[in-house]
């Protein structure tokens, strides 16, 4: 059976899945670098997907990383020997997108909107918990009708330990309790439950705005440090983008060339 590449590449890392039929048979990262070579690319992304890419008939990308869209492609050409479609105007989704002006929206939250109205119908809430934090409404529609961009959980930790001299790095986890006897356990609450608290506030506040609403499902590489305790998210699924890529990708495939 003919396998498909779907490849995620976000501002920290570009994450490769391989599909055969309906079955996501893995997925791997990488991380993403701007000056990075097609040959850099194609010899990590080759070991990474060795014995899973036999008869790949197609790929497809989803990036919000315009600067390495040419290596990405080069070597997607090259290694595999397909030519990959990439999420942008003019490819269908099945997601019409009714925002101020549709070409700022980044392709993978549109992809998280195909997968989640798939699975769920709508009115959905996505969240995406990547190097921005991103809430994303799908309507009953299959109308993405905007959202909301927060700093994310990363970056805005890595903000306080540049900033403040006396505050050393620490892990970013959930402590036992809110109030901590320590700075390390002061600053684990801060971040973990600040974080929380931000993503839950966002969250009651855009579900007074969405009627009828159905679900609320977390995706991204930090979604399960939140699943327990948040009071809004519903439902995980780590592989939603990927999943939407390869929505996107059966639903483009009698425009495809295919294998060169």
């Amino acid at each position: 059976m003919p396998s498909l590449l779907v490849v995620d590449v976000g501002n920290t890392n570009i994450v490769l899945g391989i599909y055969r039929g309906e079955a996501l048979l893995g997925s791997w990262r990488l991380a993403t670098a701007r000056d990075r070579t097609a040959d850099e690319y194609g010899i990590l992304a080759r070991q990474l997907v060795e014995g899973f890419n036999d008869d790949l008939e197609g790929a497809i990308v989803a990036s919000v990383v315009p600067p390495v869209n040419g290596a990405i492609s080069t070597m997607i050409h090259q290694y595999f020997g397909v030519d990959p479609l990439f999420v942008e105007p003019g490819v269908k989704t099945g997601i019409a997108i009714h925002v101020d002006n549709p070409q700022e929206v980044g392709a993978d939250r549109i992809v998280n909107c195909v997968a989640a109205f798939e699975r769920f119908g709508g009115p959905t809430i996505i969240v995406d918990f990547g190097t921005a934090t991103t809430f994303d409404v799908v309507t009953a529609d299959a109308e993405y009708v905007g959202g909301a961009i927060a700093p994310g959980l990363t970056i805005s930790a890595e903000a306080l330990f540049a900033r403040a001299a006396r505050l050393t790095r620490v892990d970013i986890r959930r402590p036992e309790s809110v109030i901590g006897s320590n700075t390390v356990v002061n600053m684990q609450s801060g971040i973990y439950f600040g974080y929380l608290s931000l993503v839950d506030g966002l969250l009651a506040r855009m579900k007074k705005e969405v009627h009828g609403l159905k679900r609320v499902v977390a995706t991204g590489g930090l979604a399960t440090l939140f699943e327990a305790d948040s009071e809004h998210i519903d439902e995980i699924d780590p592989e939603l983008t990927l999943k939407g890529l390869k929505i996107i990708y059966d639903r483009n495939r009698g425009t495809r060339k295919g294998r060169r």
